[in-house]
């Protein structure tokens, strides 16, 4: 690997403003401007809807940008940063894979450079200072039945799911149900990604809701007169990370938000500071278009001003099938399934859930260039198939084999995107600002989702004019669902039709600036597995860390 100096300088980054955590890593001591024009093409990663091992979105992102790269075009990848949780989980890592990787893959993977560290502080001095106030006379009079500010750690833990608090004798502690959310799903690492300055995210940060009062009314952070130390808190955090893919391509690593109760995407910090350095801006979405592409769209877009040029949708033989031929279970997670053996008619049948996925990218006024991300057991038959119906259907397509060669097997992909991305993307988002949350609703479920209609639990109904009377109504939409299934089911897999999606809950992220709209069950808080990723992890007696990937 090159000094992370090399790689600052080599993008044109003033020394000054590069501030080494290490030989390999660095905090880019610079808060770009939102006014400044911007010189590169923005390239979207999106995917089919993965399997629950995920689809190699991470690794086509750090693949292409380095092909792109080798093709003689400045270009740098825009990633979120990976949490603990899964890492010691089920997933491990999500710092790429083979020679397609982000260097120094083991430290990004474990805390890298304190951010998420520091989100989680920022969360719970929040956490503290609620409680602490209840404590001490509750001069704001605020209802501890209506407090939904929970506590945060980077870890899956289960039985932190549902807790009491202030359980202790001590003369007027106030003992309530609490539980606590996993960072990644924190409003405080949204807010993170959708600021824009530093008076932003103290903005923000100060009109986070934690509950409401005697009156009905929302109590905030800075009520609490905790935002100004969170923001001193996120000082360094909100400076975008600069490391490298293995073939020294530049990667900033900055943020990683849920992709269904929030945006799953970097910063927008990182996204802006790579299109004001690079001819090419690689930026990977949460999850499928139905999730990821969408917020990124509607949300961040909307949000930063900016203008996708085009998006590589990733595919897999593996995923098709999964989706063409799934043996169902009388589980009611599609994790617990296994796919059936290959045959033409089964992949046939998974290429409707590619379709629709087209179909979105084109509803978002982009254009789609497939990348199917090669294994080794994929057939010649099975990959023909793919490039059949990405021909009839008039959409680049081209295959990658960054895992096994590194850049060298994105080169095609790379020649694609440049194509593709020439042409210009005119983004338009799936709802306006003005309309109701109902008809936002409305248009995600049947426009993205391809169901038939929406209804509303009594909860949801409550929730909706609550935030109404608000006057928050106007604020984007954040679908929290399934991404195993198209629609809100992880059940029905490929392209269910026809669907009704059912919203409920609802709930205010003031602060990020959304509205979350619950479609089924969402896990804030993962849990281990009997046998997690984390027993195979170990420290040498010579301080090599082993069994991170």
């Amino acid at each position: 690997m090159k000094p992370i100096t090399l790689v600052a300088s080599d993008l044109g980054i003033d020394k000054d403003l590069v501030s080494p955590y290490g030989k390999y890593k660095a905090k880019i001591l610079s808060i770009p401007s939102f006014e400044a024009p911007v010189r590169s093409k923005l390239i979207l990663v999106t995917a089919i809807t993965p399997t629950p091992q995920g689809e190699g979105k991470t690794v086509t992102s750090i693949g292409l940008s380095s092909a792109l790269n080798k093709l003689g075009h400045k270009t740098v990848v825009c990633l979120r940063q990976p949490s603990l949780g899964p890492l010691f989980g089920v997933k491990g890592g999500a710092a790429g894979g083979g020679r397609s990787t982000v260097e120094p893959m083991q430290e990004i993977n474990m805390r890298f450079t304190g951010d998420i560290d520091a989100i989680s502080s920022a969360h719970d001095l929040l956490s503290a200072m609620l409680d602490s106030h209840l404590f001490h006379g509750n001069e704001l009079n605020i209802r501890p039945e209506s407090i939904t500010w929970k506590r945060t750690m980077d870890m899956n833990d289960r039985a932190l799911r549902k807790i009491n608090v202030g359980l202790g004798e001590e003369k007027g502690a106030v003992s309530r149900h609490d539980s606590f959310v996993i960072t990644a799903a924190s409003e405080v690492m949204a807010v993170i990604c959708l600021s824009k300055s530093y008076a932003d995210l103290k903005e923000r940060i100060g009109r986070i809701i934690v509950g409401s009062n005697e009156k009905g009314n929302p109590v905030l952070a800075r009520d609490l007169k905790a935002s100004g130390a969170m923001g001193a808190i996120l000082r360094d955090a909100f400076y975008p990370n600069l490391v490298q893919t293995v073939d020294e391509t530049p990667a900033l690593i900055h943020g990683g938000p849920f992709g269904n109760i929030a945006t799953g995407t970097c910063s927008l910090v990182s996204i802006r500071l790579a299109q004001q350095l690079a001819e090419y801006c690689v930026v990977e979405a949460g999850f499928g278009s139905d999730l990821g592409a969408e917020k990124f769209i509607d949300i961040v877009s909307r949000l930063g001003n900016l203008k996708v040029d085009c998006a590589v949708l990733v595919v897999s033989v593996k995923a098709l099938k999964y989706h063409g031929g799934l043996s169902q279970k009388s589980s009611s997670q599609a994790s617990e399934s296994t796919v059936i053996p290959s045959d033409k008619p089964q992949l046939s049948k998974g290429l409707e859930n590619m379709e629709k996925h087209i179909e979105n990218i084109r509803l978002f006024g982009l254009t789609p260039v497939v990348a199917l991300n090669k294994f080794a057991e994929d057939t010649d038959e099975e990959i023909n198939a793919v490039a059949q119906r990405c021909e009839e259907l008039q959409v680049h397509f081209a295959i990658s084999t960054v895992f096994k060669d590194g850049s060298s097997g994105g080169i095609e992909l790379a020649m694609k995107v440049v194509e593709a991305a020439a042409r210009g993307g005119r983004p338009k988002p799936v709802y306006e600002s003005e309309e109701s949350m109902e008809e936002k609703l409305q248009k995600i479920v049947t426009k993205v989702y391809g169901g038939s209609g929406l209804e509303f639990t009594e909860g949801a109904t409550k929730a909706l004019a609550e935030i109404s009377e608000l006057g928050l109504e106007k604020l984007p939409i954040c679908v929290a669902k399934t991404a195993l299934s198209l629609s809100d089911d992880p059940r029905k897999l490929g392209r269910p039709r026809p669907f009704i999606a059912r919203v409920t809950d609802m709930s205010i992220s003031a602060g990020a600036g959304f509205i979350v709209a619950y479609m089924g069950e969402i896990m804030t808080m993962p849990g281990l597995p009997k046998h997690p990723v984390a027993e195979n992890i170990q420290l040498l007696d010579d301080g090599t860390i082993i069994g991170v990937f």
